[in-house]
């Protein structure tokens, strides 16, 4: 499956925002966008939210942007 998300880094807790007109979701993350800190923090929320491992959430595109797009690989 593969996800098109807005995060909003700095926020007070990780949570999902909900969705925007186009079908995006909006992701808060609580991390600061360094280092790489907020893509981390995002795929691994990503991952327990869906229930998979933490190595199958990738980032395809946009990881220095706030729009990404992600690929969660689901069992089948």
């Amino acid at each position: 499956m593969e996800l098109n998300i807005k995060v909003i880094p700095r926020a007070a807790k990780t949570e999902m925002a909900g969705e925007m007109a186009d079908g995006t979701l909006k992701v808060r993350v609580k991390a600061v966008p360094e280092d790489g800190k907020a893509n981390e923090e995002l795929c691994y929320f990503l991952s327990r939210h869906y229930g998979v491992a933490r190595q199958d959430v990738e980032i395809i595109s946009g990881a220095t942007s706030q729009r990404k797009r992600l690929r969660i690989r689901t069992p089948k």
